[in-house]
């Protein structure tokens, strides 16, 4: 593989099912030949398998299942998950690759995956893109013990998807992808939501046109494109050629016209309606603060209620604010209208999602003063979830709570000493 003259040359790496890796890494474990899956075993047989470790996989056992799907003819480990600690490798591992390149140069994807612009240490390192992703796959391994899958490619999307579905397949677990590369080895590879950012929505689309592969969007005129997917056809027309024109400068440069800060959980057993609502003071709490520490100002807010029965699924909506703020009496009080007006009495509530949407930066934009609270009252109420969330952070977050929380059906004290969900 030779780069050609100002070609730009881009690596994804990918750490094998990373949390059971880890696990097994901690147990002094092969994860090729060791069963394992991390799970949390409390949440009795219906609890997701976050991860699956490769030895398990190739007996047929496919990540993100459930415990019951596993045959139980099959004899493995459960692993609960440790969130705090898969942090801390990945972190390591992410202090691995800027010992190589600039922290510029290195954009962390997600917890187990990363995007590296290699092109200016080509000459640097006397390799070239293959030569670098293996070297960068030898540098995680020879830290943590963990392996991984590399893509390498002209683009961003080419680097990802020769990572996501070549490499998987080659007994180096490295594949390189230029644009001819990739007419040959993916025009036709099916099933198309292999594909990076093509989920089962977009496929169905395209197949009422017959389209079941990236050579099949080729051929199809783009106006039809344009009708049926709008503005996303110009990225999914580039992706079928193989084209990508965002680079990790773009990404980081990045920023959004609209933002919104949002909070969600699932409930593991069924809430009245008004046990919800002491859910929704909690939520907003977070949400309130949250946007203090960021010194933004909201203008609007959603709330999602799903329930247990069969009669209804959710309800919700969104509103307006009367304009920007950030004053946590009127963040709640909008919470709580919404809520009244549009959760359901007599349901059993699983899920609640709630958001302060359009925010912005609290000193450029318009602010709405109350006729009936002075800007003394206002800027005290801030000072007091400000000193709330400085004591959170130098104490932990349960050091300091108000009374709601402490009620029977109240879930921040136990969300606070969760990472992604799960205990560390």
């Amino acid at each position: 593989m030779e780069e050609a003259m100002g070609e730009r040359i881009y690596v994804c790496i990918d750490l094998k099912s990373f949390y059971a890796s880890v696990e097994c890494a901690a147990r002094g474990l092969d994860p090729f030949t060791a069963d394992l899956v991390v799970a949390d075993p409390t949440r009795g047989p219906g609890a997701l398998c976050l991860a699956v470790s490769p030895g398990l996989k190739a007996k047929g056992v496919r990540n993100r299942c459930r415990l019951f799907e596993i045959p139980p003819s099959l004899k493995y480990m459960i692993a609960p998950p440790h969130m705090g600690l898969y942090m801390e490798v990945s972190a390591d591992i992410y202090r691995t690759y800027l010992t190589l390149f600039a922290k510029e140069d290195v954009y962390p994807y997600s917890i187990d995956e990363c995007f590296v612009h290699v092109t200016p240490y080509l000459s640097l390192y006397g390799k070239d893109g293959m030569e670098m992703a293996s070297m960068m796959m030898k540098a995680v391994y020879d830290r943590t013990g963990i392996c991984a899958t590399a893509g390498v490619g002209t683009n961003l999307f080419l680097a990802k998807i020769g990572m996501d579905i070549v490499a998987k397949h080659v007994p180096e677990h490295i594949a390189y992808l230029d644009e001819t590369l990739f007419r040959e080895k993916l025009w036709h590879h099916r099933p198309i939501t292999d594909i990076w950012n093509i989920g089962h929505g977009i496929a169905r689309r395209l197949e009422k046109y017959g389209v079941y592969d990236l050579y099949g969007v080729t051929l199809l005129p783009e106006k039809v494109l344009y009708r049926e997917f709008g503005v996303n056809a110009e990225c999914l027309i580039d992706h079928a050629h193989g084209r990508e024109s965002c680079t990790l400068e773009d990404i980081r440069s990045y920023r959004p016209e609209n933002r919104s800060i949002s909070t969600g959980q699932v409930l593991f057993e069924d809430y009245t309606y008004e046990e919800g609502l002491l859910l929704v003071y909690e939520m907003a709490e977070v949400l309130i603060q949250q946007l203090l520490a960021e010194a933004l100002a909201a203008r609007g807010i959603s709330l999602y209620v799903g329930y247990s029965g069969q009669k209804r699924k959710g309800t919700g909506g969104s509103r307006k604010l009367d304009g920007y703020t950030d004053v946590p009496e009127d963040i709640w009080q909008a919470f709580s209208r919404l809520y009244r007006d549009k959760a359901a009495r007599g349901e059993g509530i699983r899920t609640i999602r709630m958001s302060l949407d359009n925010v912005a930066s609290a000193s450029s934009v318009p602010r709405r003063f109350s006729l009936f609270r002075s800007p003394e009252e206002e800027e005290k109420q801030k000072k007091v979830e400000m000193v709330m969330l400085e004591m959170k952070e130098k104490f932990g977050k349960n050091a300091l709570l108000r009374g709601m929380n402490y009620f029977p059906k109240a879930t921040l004290r136990s969300r606070n000493s969760l990472i992604g969900g799960h205990h560390e």
